[in-house]
C-alpha cells in the first residue's frame, strides 16, 4: 500500500520534515531501505546510518533529525510510531467472506455473514463466530466457543470447548487454548486425572504467538485480560490469570493459579512458579526462576550469566560451599573464632 509522507504524519500525528508529496510503500531498515521505504531509529547504536541512508523517510527522536540525509518524521516515541506505520503500509492479507466449500460448519454454529472460514477449518456446534473475523485453514473451533469480531486465527489454531475470546484477538499457527491443565492426584497405585472444568477466557486485542498453549481451569476460568501479548511456544498453566497489557517473551513457563499483574513484562525462558502473586509493573529478566510472589513493581532477574569453561567451574564449586563459608562468617562476626576442626 502507498502512502504520502504527508498522509502519513497527519495520520499518526508527526512532525515532517521533507516532501509531503513522497510516496512510500513499504518499510525497511536504514542500511538497505530504498526511496519507497519508511526506516526509523529507536537504538542509539543504529546512528551511525543516518547519514547514509537512502529511506524515503526515517522515524526518529528530535534529537537526531539533523544528523539524517532523508526526510523525517520526527516522535516522541519513535518505535511505537514505526510500528503504526508499518501496520499501515503492511495491513494483513484481506479474505473473502463466506464458508469455503472444504471447511465444516456444524449445524446449530453461527458465522456472521462477513466473517470468513477457510478450508479445512472446523466449527463445532454452538459456536458462535463475531464479525469480520477469520477462521484460517484447519483451524478448529470447538462446541459453544465464542469468537469475537475482528479476530484472526492464522492456521492450526485450536480453540477447545467453551472458550471464549474477545475483540480483535490475534492468533498465531498451532496456538491450544483451552487444552486441558496439569491436574493429577497421587494414589497409592500412580495417578488420577483431575477433570478440567473451567476454560478459558481471552480479552480483547490480545495477541497470542505461535504454538503457544493456554490451559483451561481446573474449576475456574483462565484468564488472560485485555492487550496482553504472548510470544512463541509459551506454557501458560491453568487457572492462571495474566493482567491487561502484560507482555512475555518466548519459552517462558507460568505454572497453574499464578496471577501476573497488569503492565509486566516476563522475558524469554522465564519460569514462574504456582499459586504466586507477581504484582502490576514488575519486569522479570531473562532465564529467572521467580519462586516466591513478588509484591513490589521493579526489576528483578535471577540466574547465572555465562562465564568463560574453567572459571564457571571453580564458581559452581564453591557455591556448593556456601552454606558452610555463612556459617564460619556468622560465627566470626560473633566472636566465636573458628571450630578447632576448621
Amino acid at each position: 500500500m502507498s502512502r504520502s509522507l504527508g498522509e502519513l504524519a497527519v495520520r499518526h500525528g508527526l512532525e515532517l520534515r521533507g516532501d509531503p508529496d513522497r510516496q512510500v510503500q513499504r518499510v525497511g531498515t536504514l542500511p538497505e531501505a530504498g526511496a519507497d521505504a519508511v526506516s526509523f531509529l529507536a537504538n542509539p547504536r543504529y546512528r551511525r546510518y543516518l547519514a547514509t541512508t537512502r529511506a524515503g523517510a526515517v522515524v526518529l527522536a528530535p534529537e537526531f533529525a539533523a544528523e539524517c540525509a532523508a526526510p523525517v518524521l520526527v516522535a516522541a516515541n519513535p518505535y511505537a510510531a514505526y510500528a503504526r506505520i508499518a501496520a499501515d503500509l503492511h495491513p494483513p492479507p484481506a479474505f473473502a467472506p463466506g464458508i469455503d466449500p472444504g471447511a465444516h460448519v456444524a449445524p446449530g454454529a453461527e458465522v456472521a455473514p462477513d466473517a470468513g472460514v477457510a478450508p479445512g477449518a472446523v466449527v463445532e456446534a454452538g459456536a458462535r463466530i463475531g464479525a469480520g473475523t477469520w477462521i484460517g485453514p484447519n483451524c478448529v473451533v470447538g462446541r459453544d466457543v465464542v469468537v469475537g469480531p475482528g479476530c484472526r486465527l492464522v492456521a492450526g489454531v485450536t480453540l477447545c470447548h467453551g472458550v471464549r475470546l474477545g475483540a480483535r484477538v490475534l492468533l498465531h499457527p498451532g496456538v491450544v487454548i483451552g487444552g486441558d491443565g496439569f491436574g493429577i492426584a497421587r494414589e497409592p497405585e500412580g495417578w488420577f486425572k483431575v477433570p478440567q472444568v473451567g476454560s478459558v477466557v481471552i480479552g480483547d486485542d490480545v495477541e497470542v504467538g505461535a504454538n503457544t498453549t493456554i490451559d483451561r481451569g481446573a474449576i475456574e476460568d483462565t484468564v488472560i485480560e485485555e492487550g496482553v501479548k504472548l510470544d512463541n511456544q509459551i506454557q501458560v498453566g491453568h487457572n492462571v490469570r495474566i493482567g491487561a497489557h502484560t507482555a512475555v517473551a518466548g519459552c517462558a513457563a507460568i505454572a497453574g493459579s499464578a496471577t501476573i499483574g497488569r503492565n509486566c513484562m516476563i522475558a524469554g525462558k522465564v519460569g514462574i512458579g504456582g499459586h504466586l502473586e507477581i504484582a502490576d509493573g514488575v519486569v522479570v529478566t531473562g532465564m529467572t526462576m521467580v519462586s516466591h510472589s513478588i509484591r513490589e513493581p521493579g526489576v528483578y532477574s535471577g540466574g547465572l550469566p555465562l562465564d568463560e569453561a574453567a572459571r564457571w567451574r571453580r564458581n559452581a564449586a564453591r557455591f556448593r560451599r556456601l552454606d558452610e563459608l555463612a556459617k564460619r562468617v556468622a560465627r566470626l562476626e560473633r566472636g566465636e573464632g573458628e571450630p578447632e576442626n576448621d
